[in-house]
């Protein structure tokens, strides 16, 4: 029997949201780092990427793997294609637009579908 207290679905919703916009941070620090050569980076990604592991594993207890990794996954592209936009320049074109509206669009969507 695990030592963490049972969370509710509307928690574990919390939770997954929480482990999308982390994945939005080790994915920035990940590039930050340039190939794991630069250690403060270096280690703030490997710390996000255990963040986010645990958040998303403990929100999956509660919630449909599909449905689940489907949101945490739109999340996580959708923040990272903004981060790359705002910190690195990246083009945010008509068409990448689009593509972030469409993943939102399914998120919004996997939400509605009742999925707790």
């Amino acid at each position: 029997m695990s030592g963490l207290p049972a969370m509710t679905p509307s928690t574990a919703w919390v939770m997954l949201v929480a482990a999308g916009l982390v994945d939005v941070l080790w994915a920035t620090t990940m590039k930050l780092s340039q190939g794991y050569t630069r250690p403060g980076w270096t280690a703030l990604s490997l710390l996000s990427l255990a963040a986010f592991v645990f958040l998303l594993g403990r929100a999956l207890a509660v919630l449909p793997v599909g449905s689940a990794y489907a949101v945490w996954t739109g999340i996580g592209a959708t923040g990272t294609v903004l981060a790359g936009t705002l910190l690195f320049s990246e083009a945010l074109t008509p068409t990448r637009l689009a593509g972030v509206g469409l993943v939102m669009a399914g998120i919004v969507v996997l939400h509605a579908s009742g999925a707790k």
